[in-house]
């Protein structure tokens, strides 16, 4: 973290220096639509913190334009970049060592999708699943051809840094394979510029909500990270259970129970089969309240750290300015590559 909890302002967020060219680069994000949850933590933010901490180089945009693919407005969008960047810092990512940068900050990065999209048919756009799946969720009456080219798009954010790993859950595989196809289409046809970024799940890549469906903030279901102890509470006690009292760990015939099992067990860092039984015949109530306990204990120091960075949002305006500067640097260097290897597009 870049200063523990009570000991003082954190550090300025430092410029990077070139990275040694054999380090790993990692890709990752989320768009700024509202708090990150338990599902986003567990299913990516966690492995980011890791990674970091192991010394890769971790880039996490904040893709503001990606925001209108399903929706009509981008509300709040400043209140909810600001509030990405403070569940960042709340869960572990160092400004010192990751670099967190906004879509919209970026031209370069965004010409990308031009050429990216020549690569590509309406068809292949159409079968996405991860497409498919956002648009029957859709908060519009009528489907918009950014939604169609959002995969495209998220190509463009992951290659224009030339990542090498991007933490996903398994969800987003169908994202990343067309990520694959477009850096390899575009290397056969103009020569080699982008690897193919391989997808890294973390050990829970599909957690479910209070409704026992995938966790997602446009379905309502979720936990946020930032909710304080008595909402989380309030959440967890109107989840879907069902009829039997016996409480069992079977994701597919009991998945409103399991999922609140997994939810313990991953804040407890247990086997979800001994946390079902450790509960037997409480029942849903006795489930409940060791779910919430557990949630509760196990983001109580996050909370503290929000709450402190919280208090100076100059300081994530900070951590957003020099990420964009680093991030802009990259996307003009990769675009000028693009547009040599395309045949001198100026």
């Amino acid at each position: 973290m870049p200063s523990p909890l009570g000991r003082g302002r954190p550090r300025r967020p430092a410029t990077h220096p070139e990275r040694h060219p054999k380090m790993t680069r990692i890709l990752t994000g989320d768009r700024p639509t509202g708090p990150l949850h338990l599902g986003h933590y567990f299913g990516t933010l966690q492995n980011r913190v890791r990674l970091q901490d192991d010394g890769m180089d971790v880039l996490l945009v904040i893709p503001d334009y990606q925001v209108i693919t399903d929706r009509d407005i981008a509300e709040d969008l400043l209140g909810h970049t600001h509030g990405l960047v403070l569940d960042y810092l709340a869960a572990g990512i160092d400004p010192a060592r990751a670099t967190v940068f906004t879509h919209s900050a970026v031209p370069a990065l965004n010409q990308l999708l031009l050429p990216f999209l020549s690569l590509v048919s309406v068809a292949e756009l159409g079968r996405n699943p991860t497409v498919k799946d956002e648009i029957a969720h859709s908060r519009q009456s009528a489907v918009s051809g950014l939604m169609f080219t959002y995969p495209v798009h998220q190509a463009a954010d992951i290659l224009f840094c030339k990542a090498d790993v991007v933490p996903v859950g398994q969800d987003q595989v169908p994202h990343l394979e067309l990520t694959r196809t477009i850096a390899r289409r575009f290397n056969d046809r103009y020569g080699p510029v982008f690897p193919e970024p391989e997808a890294l799940l973390s050990a829970a890549p599909l957690l479910l909500g209070t409704d026992g469906t995938k966790m997602s903030k446009s379905r309502s279901n979720s936990v946020p990270l930032s909710a304080t102890a008595d909402e989380t509470a309030a959440l967890i006690r109107r989840a879907t259970t069902d009829a039997d009292r016996h409480i069992t760990y079977d994701p597919t015939n009991r998945p409103g129970v399991s999922g609140l099992v997994q939810l313990a067990a991953l804040c407890q860092d247990r086997d979800p089969h001994d946390v079902a039984a450790d509960i037997g015949d409480g029942g849903a109530a006795v489930l409940k309240r060791h779910v919430t306990d557990a949630v509760n204990t196990y983001l109580a120091p996050m909370r503290a750290r929000r709450a402190e960075y919280a208090q100076d949002l100059s300081y994530v305006r900070e951590v957003l300015h020099e990420g964009n500067k680093r991030a802009n640097a990259i996307a003009e260097a990769t675009l000028d590559e693009v547009r040599t290897a395309m045949g001198g597009f100026r």
